[in-house]
Parts: C-alpha cells; structure tokens; sequence
C-alpha cells in the first residue's frame, strides 16, 4: 500500500531548494485576484524552508516573528522592510522586463490603478 506525504511537508521540502523557493513566491505575485493570507502564508513557507537551512532555530524563530513587523508597514517601508526580510534566507527582489509589455489601454489601466 502507497504511503501519503502530507502536502505541507513536501511543500516545505521542495521549498528547500532556493530556485523553488524563489520561484514560488514569483508565481504567488503573480496572481490577479490574490487572497489576503496569500503572500503572508507563502512567505512563512519559505522561511519554514530556507530558515531552517540558513539560521538556528532561534534566528528562525525571531526571523519568523519580524514577518508581521514587515507586512504591517505601508509603502515603500514595506516593499525595503520585505527586501531587507528576504536577504537571510538567501532570496532578493528583483525587478524583471515584463516579455510581453505593450502599451495598451490595459497597461494604461493599469499604470492608474497604481497610481491612485
């Protein structure tokens, strides 16, 4: 008989991988509509994962706790808060070239919904 794995668990040991680590967060901000828990959820996956590899448990444990700290903060504390939270775990922000820019009135769209 087939023994189950719980999904938390292989998550959190696919997670250990730093390219899967990174990928996944980039797949969870690419999300149109995304859940409030969403980010907060996957970002304590990630530091579950590449916590235990790169801090004590203590570290891990104090590093966990400064996530609420970061996503509490509001604009530009926010985004180098979670830049500087990342860094610990081996992971960075990065900014990307979107392939399949064009500017349209969706981009327009966009750009404004930013903006306001």
């Amino acid at each position: 008989m087939a023994k189950s794995r719980s999904y938390h668990k292989f998550l959190i040991e696919s997670l250990k991988d730093p390219e899967e680590a990174a990928l996944y967060l980039w797949v969870i901000l690419q999300e149109e509509d995304p859940e409030p828990q969403l980010l907060p959820a996957a970002l304590n996956n990630v530091e579950e994962a590449l916590g235990e590899l790169n801090m004590s448990p203590e570290a891990a444990k104090l590093h966990r706790e400064k996530l609420d700290e970061v996503l509490k903060k509001q604009g530009h504390e926010a985004i180098y808060g979670l830049a500087e939270w990342l860094k610990p775990l081996g992971l960075e922000l990065t900014v990307a070239i979107r392939e399949e820019l064009e500017f349209t009135e969706e981009t327009e769209d966009e750009i404004e919904e930013i903006t306001v």
